[in-house]
């Protein structure tokens, strides 16, 4: 269980969000907010990155609609300049003037495209397998899913054709992916076996779609990558050498930010802050400080 030195619920357009931070504002480094995935996700399966609070502030979030914040289920909220907002909603309440950011996936996203505005007291960026152009994402795990053995591609097809996606079968197929594409620690630990319970189903769907590997929701034709070069910070891309995200794709992503530098961890998928987490925290802490 995670001690955290402050709580609270910030109220931003749509209702309030929750935040947690871990550390002291007045250690030597500006803090670092946390940008989870999903969408509809939480932050939860984020908590390894308390390991970088010795010398700052690490602040943790829920978006609104996800884990421990308030959930309307508008999809009115379901944009992303709110999400956005999100983050200058907590500058102004913890009075943030300087900061760094980190974004997982879908929190990827969100904070490249809130780097690409220039915001004024962004120190630093970190981007984790995030998601910058959904058209590559899933061509790539197109590629992914066809390396399945052949008995969980029968399933995963056979389903979808059927119109039967929510069923156990198909649900314990795409287990069989995620083993391989989004976590391949065994057992998933505590924290992101909460994350998964705690799933906003209805705001991952509507926004993204069934799967990791299937886009049918609001981001279907999602392009952040035109936006990158206005990225002025520097920044650090990472991905895991099985991602969903692929090291390719990731890669060339990277090469559009301008002070961008980009590492593969040898060991994971798409959350290698847990699957290579020592080695993980030893590559952010040396980029942060």
């Amino acid at each position: 269980m995670t001690a955290f030195q402050q709580e609270g619920r910030i109220k931003v357009q749509g209702g309030k969000v929750w935040y947690g931070v871990v550390g002291f504002f007045e250690g030597n480094q500006p803090p670092l907010i946390v940008v989870h995935g999903g969408p509809g996700m939480s932050h939860n399966y984020l908590l390894s990155l308390k390991d970088v609070s010795k010398n700052r502030a690490v602040i943790f979030y829920d978006q609104l609609d996800a884990g421990k914040s308030d959930k309307p289920d508008d999809p009115d909220n379901w944009n992303l300049p709110r999400f956005l907002d999100e983050i200058n909603c907590i500058c102004a309440e913890l009075s943030i003037e300087k900061f760094s950011l980190f974004g997982n996936s879908w929190g990827g996203t969100v904070a490249a495209a809130y780097a690409a505005q220039k915001p004024f007291g962004l120190n630093k960026l970190i981007l984790s397998s995030p998601l910058i152009k959904t058209s590559v994402w899933v061509e790539d795990n197109e590629l992914h899913r066809s390396n399945l053995p052949i008995e969980i591609k029968i399933i995963l097809e056979t389903c979808e054709n059927n119109g039967d996606t929510g069923s156990e079968a198909y649900m314990n197929a795409v287990d069989q992916f995620y083993k391989k594409h989004f976590c391949r620690v065994n057992p998933w630990p505590d924290g992101l076996v909460q994350t998964m319970n705690l799933l906003n189903v209805n705001c991952y769907q509507k926004m993204w779609g069934p799967t990791e590997f299937m886009c049918t929701g609001l981001l279907k034709n999602y392009d952040g990558s035109k936006d990158l070069y206005k990225i002025e910070v520097p920044t650090l891309v990472t991905c895991g050498k099985f991602d969903e995200a692929t090291p390719q794709s990731t890669e060339k992503f990277s090469k559009m930010i301008p002070r961008s530098e980009f590492k593969v961890f040898q060991k994971s998928s798409h959350l290698a802050f847990i699957e290579e987490q020592n080695a993980y925290m030893s590559a952010i802490n040396n980029f942060l400080n």
